[in-house]
């Protein structure tokens, strides 16, 4: 039985939709005949007719007929979507109830509130989510704007919260999380990657190194989640004096790792805050 009774809409029907929407299918939150989802070009959104989503190449049916409107185009789409929306948009009492989220990286508030004030009593919340909500196990983080209401934000902690974790945060925090959770699952598959390859080198069957390099990533973050150890002494539990370890953790700093991945996040997170101003 789906938990939750509104028609959810997606305008923009990518990955990063899909995650959120095949998510909330797959856990029971809704049901397929509740969502609707547009996309430019209608062939191009087969995999979620194949999960017996109705698909339509209008994103005008989509602000008419949904209740939650999840606004997921590239943002330098944005203006020409919400200008057509304008163009076609005739004011209702079913406005003020609607509930608008906006996944668009770097886009702020203020912008998004712009561009649709076509809508009375807008109620416009700006999301960062990331892919693995796709399983469940995604992150989410969120600030809403200035009609939101407090039912409001709990209706959609609900529904993001059951594909992870979800949490608000105020809107100058939204770009850097962005460079961690948002964009940090392909830092990690990158990761594996090199693991596994490192382990065919060695000898190991392709299949078996990466699945025993994404299980132990999965492992080493239980223990961070779960201990609430620090990762420094976690590392250290595990670095034997002299022993096989410690030499390899050697080789990662030589490769300087860390330094690494700390300017991959500030990079990413520098990058959202731009693709926001174009």
């Amino acid at each position: 039985m789906a938990k939750l009774d509104e028609k959810i809409g997606f305008i923009g029907g990518g990955n990063m939709a899909f995650a959120i929407g095949s998510g909330l299918i797959n856990r029971e939150f809704v049901k397929t005949s509740q969502v609707l989802v547009s996309g430019p070009n209608i062939e191009n959104l087969g995999r979620w007719r194949d999960l017996g989503i109705a698909t339509t190449d209008d994103n005008y049916e989509v602000l008419d007929k949904a209740d939650i409107i999840f606004i997921c185009v590239k943002p330098h789409i944005l203006t020409p979507m919400a200008a057509q929306l304008r163009n076609l948009h005739s004011p209702t009492l079913k406005d003020k109830d609607k509930l608008f989220v906006s996944v668009l990286a770097g886009v702020k508030l203020k912008t998004l509130e712009e561009k649709f004030s076509f809508v009375e009593g807008l109620k416009m919340i700006r999301t960062m989510p990331n892919t693995p909500m796709q399983i469940g196990e995604g992150i989410t983080v969120y600030s809403p704007g200035s009609y939101v209401k407090q039912q409001d934000l709990e209706k959609l902690h609900l529904m993001l919260n059951s594909l992870g974790i979800a949490q608000q945060v105020p809107e100058t925090m939204i770009d850097a999380v962005s460079g961690v959770a948002g964009c940090g699952p392909a830092f990690v598959y990158t990761i594996i990657e090199a693991l596994a390859d490192g382990g065919v080198k060695q000898g190991v069957p392709r299949q078996m190194a990466q699945q025993f390099a994404a299980q132990m990533l999965l492992g080493a973050a239980k223990m961070v989640l779960l201990t609430g150890k620090h990762p420094a002494v976690l590392r250290d539990e595990v670095c034997s004096p002299g022993g096989a370890t410690i030499v390899g953790v050697h080789e990662l700093e030589k490769g300087q790792l860390r330094a690494t991945i700390m300017n991959a996040v500030e990079k990413s997170s520098e990058r959202a805050a731009e693709l926001g101003k174009k």
